[in-house]
């Protein structure tokens, strides 16, 4: 009985085996001649000697390896962290059992791309890539962080920046005279790094160091550490959303394991962020492009529909193809009806935001602004304050919340708080008109 078995078994391994195919599939193999069957797997004599000293000096990281899909297929240490001699961020290795060997502790994007060059692509046409990129031209935001929140203290008014901003939006990395990393830029966990090799992005970002467990980047706390608190909540708005409620209720009970293009309804009983966003799910394969199922713009201070093919612009996408996407998502598990009605209500609330929140203030700013009634320094002028919470805060909050089923933060988080945004700035706005006086 345990004859067919054997049988299977060998022929699995001939193969299968680092040596080659044994057959071509058109021909038959006569098992009778095989002799012996050679069979080579295992790290490199590098990866041995890396493992020896990490496992004792840092178990953590030996741990996640061992248990990750890259140790099993035998991607060692080395396999990312080579480096080559003259390379700006190598460093030689001469300590230990391993001597001579030029590494890096800069594992970028390029070098997962090897193996990975589909998702690496995506990546590059996602708004994700866009991450760092953005911000830099952005000289408001680089005084709010090193002059109002950093006080210019020269030795420390980066701080903000270091263990704020980078860590979600990532920076550009610098080394230092030895090549090795600046400890200003790194580490850091942002999703729009520079690598010194000119690649830009984080797998890691996700697929945390060094198990880079797919279940991971498909829970919502992947999405979590940077997609919260007051400017765009979106953990807290999927919390509140239905899906959120099935998920918290019943989450640990599904399968996060499946193949990229087998997660399918019935390993788990509602969306996460990635299923939306990313998953291959129905006729929709997988992809690492986030941008590629949007229709609306929901950050900006206006919402418009994407309409733009450069990666730097924040209208990255196809809005009407994007929206189709969405909804061959939503119709795994909801009738086109239920679809319909959805997006008809969201859609409603964004316009309402543009029409009656976004449009009429920036139209008292604009006033204000030419007959010289802001204050210089923004952040201690109440209209220009509110004004950035209406759009940054509440309007976001209002937004998101409609597009993605969180009723408390579409209207209590949002458009309540939105209203008193408008009738402050109304005020704000009448009296310096008629007193052509900023207030103290």
């Amino acid at each position: 009985m345990y004859r067919p078995i054997l049988l299977l078994l060998a022929l699995c391994l001939l193969t299968f085996s680092h040596g080659g195919i044994a057959a071509e599939s058109n021909k038959s193999i006569d098992m009778s001649q095989v002799q012996t069957i050679s069979f080579k797997r295992g790290l490199s004599e590098i990866d041995k000697s890396c493992v020896s000293c990490h496992q004792k000096k840092q178990p953590g990281i030996v741990a996640d390896w061992k248990d990750s899909r890259h140790s099993h297929v035998s991607v060692g240490c080395y396999d990312c962290h080579a480096a080559r001699e003259g390379q700006p961020d190598a460093q030689l290795h001469n300590k230990g059992e391993l001597k001579n060997v030029y590494i890096t502790p800069l594992v970028s994007p390029a070098t997962c791309g090897r193996c990975h060059p589909k998702e690496q692509e995506q990546f590059n046409q996602s708004g994700h890539f866009r991450a760092h990129h953005q911000i830099i031209p952005k000289d408001s935001l680089h005084a709010l962080v090193r002059v109002h929140e950093g006080r210019s203290n020269k030795e420390l008014g980066n701080a903000p920046n270091e263990t704020g901003c980078i860590q979600c939006h990532g920076t550009e990395i610098k080394l230092d005279k030895d090549g090795h990393p600046d400890p200003t830029t790194w580490p850091n966990a942002g999703m729009g790094n520079i690598y010194p090799d000119g690649a830009t992005g984080n797998c890691a970002a996700c697929h945390t160091r060094h198990k880079f467990s797919i279940a991971e980047a498909r829970k919502p706390a992947a999405c979590a550490s940077c997609h919260l608190g007051p400017d765009h909540p979106d953990i807290e708005v999927f919390n509140n959303s239905k899906h959120g409620h099935i998920f918290n209720a019943d989450g640990n009970n599904w399968k996060w394991d499946s193949p990229p293009d087998g997660w399918e309804p019935g390993d788990y009983r509602a969306p996460t962020c990635a299923t939306c966003h990313m998953s291959g799910i129905g006729e929709l394969s997988t992809t690492h492009n986030i941008t590629e199922r949007l229709y609306w713009n929901l950050w900006a201070k206006e919402s418009k529909v994407r309409n733009s093919d450069d990666v730097l612009s924040p209208l990255l996408g196809n809005g009407v193809e994007g929206r189709k996407k969405m909804e061959q998502v939503c119709s795994s598990c909801h009738s086109s009806r239920h679809t319909e009605g959805f997006f008809k209500q969201g859609d409603k609330a964004v316009k309402l935001y543009n029409v009656e929140y976004y449009a009429p203030a920036k139209k008292m700013l604009d006033e204000l602004k030419a007959k010289g009634l802001l204050k210089e320094n923004q952040w201690t002028d109440e209209f220009q304050i509110t004004f950035y919470h209406l759009w940054h805060h509440e309007g976001r909050r209002a937004r998101h919340g409609a597009m993605m089923g969180a009723p408390d933060y579409a209207h209590w988080h949002g458009f309540f708080e939105l209203q008193q945004d408008l009738y402050k700035l109304q005020a704000i706005h009448k009296k310096r008109l008629e007193t052509g006086k900023i207030e103290d």
